[in-house]
């Protein structure tokens, strides 16, 4: 077995729905950002890839048919190198990377590129087929932008209720307030505009060619509690889960070179060694990251004492709120200090890159030390990496 490594790590700007980024077909934004990771390293011949991994939590419309391979051969990469789509929800990209360490530590692959993609705004209508023949009955269109969608009428109702909705039930069982969520989401909100007046996502963005935003569209650098308060529940009458304070529907990529151990010119920025997976009943996937993060740091041999830093994806404030009390040996000081997906945004299968990619950057940064990232994933599943320099 050898070591793997992420050498390097990018990312689009994250768009708002329907704002910048949505005039971009989600191929093209995997192959424009892959171009871009590896426009950073002329050293490598691209024939030396052994796979490019990406994440996708769509897949319905034009990222269809292995939007993978799609961006390898958009991008000019020789056609020798392969391509391959993973699925696993908001922790597509996750999976990639951990897809990626696992063929490198098994020796199968030298250097592989992980990562992922969406545009929730370029999300198509869907229908079913006509159960008979030349049917004139109308149909029913679905949105796959997000949720459950075409439900199996086996699958107990229970699962099935919306995602805001899941998150207003760990809210009543883990008794987080509506002042709490706001409060944690505008701290989202300010982490996040510091870190980029500070620059500390410098080192990872990459602009998409044709388009405007050079920083993710979803921060809200001048919001206030008294904002946030205003705005009426989104899920239940009288309940405490916002717009302000969930995740945004956005669009973006992400990229990560994986590789062993001098399988590239200069330092990594870290080495992958711990890797968790776990589910959950899907009523209350928020809390799944929980055992993954544990089960990852175990296999890592490392305790949350251990952590230095956190990449928590925030699907919402109540959630991540209810995964912090669930980890009472780590200090919530440690756990997204630059800022999360409620400010930063979650293009669903571009999200785990982000975390994974700002985690490595910022271990460098501060010189070396030990993090986690961790994600939910609808229906009930969640993973987490442990990286360390």
């Amino acid at each position: 077995m050898t070591a793997s490594f992420v050498y390097d790590a990018v990312r689009t700007p994250f768009g708002r729905f329907g704002k910048g980024l949505a005039g971009v077909r989600p191929d093209d934004l995997a192959a424009s950002t892959l171009s871009a990771l590896l426009a950073r390293h002329s050293d490598l011949d691209p024939a030396r890839i052994d796979d490019v991994i990406v994440g996708d939590a769509n897949q319905a419309g034009e990222d269809n048919r292995n939007v993978a391979r799609m961006a390898v051969l958009l991008a000019g990469l020789p056609t020798s190198v392969p391509g391959s789509t993973v699925n696993r929800l908001c922790g597509s990209s996750v999976e990639s990377v951990i897809q990626a360490s696992r063929a490198i530590e098994t020796g199968d692959a030298s250097i592989v590129v992980a990562g992922g993609v969406e545009s929730m705004s370029r999300a198509p209508w869907v229908t079913l087929k006509p159960d008979k023949p030349y049917s004139a009955a109308p149909a029913t269109m679905h949105s796959t932008t997000l949720g459950w969608r075409m439900v199996n009428p086996a699958m107990p109702t229970q699962w099935t209720v919306a995602l805001g909705e899941t998150a207003e039930i760990l809210a009543d069982r883990y008794g987080i307030s509506r002042d709490a969520q706001d409060e944690f989401a505008l701290r989202s909100h300010r982490q996040a505009s510091e870190a980029w007046e500070a620059g500390r996502y410098d080192a990872e963005i990459v602009t998409v060619p044709g388009t405007t935003p050079t920083r993710d569209e979803g921060i809200r650098a001048d919001t206030s509690l008294e904002a946030l308060g205003a705005l009426k529940p989104a899920f239940r009458p009288a309940g405490s889960v916002t717009a302000g304070n969930s995740s945004p529907l956005n669009d973006g990529a992400s990229m990560l070179l994986i590789g062993g151990e001098g399988a590239l010119p200069g330092e990594p920025l870290a080495r992958i060694t711990g890797r968790g997976a776990s589910g959950i009943d899907p009523d209350v996937f928020g809390i799944a990251p929980v055992e993954a993060a544990n089960r990852a740091l175990a296999r890592a041999g490392r305790t949350w004492a251990d952590v230095d830093i956190v990449e928590l994806n925030e699907a919402f404030a109540s959630q991540s709120l209810a995964c912090l009390g669930l980890w009472p040996d780590l200090d919530p000081d440690k756990v997204n200090v630059d800022g999360g997906a409620i400010a930063l945004g979650h293009p669903l299968g571009a999200s785990g890159g982000r975390i994974i990619g700002h985690l490595a950057h910022a271990l460098e940064a501060r010189g070396g030390g030990i993090g986690v990232a961790a994600i939910c994933i609808g229906v009930g599943q969640g993973l987490a990496v442990v990286l360390e320099r």
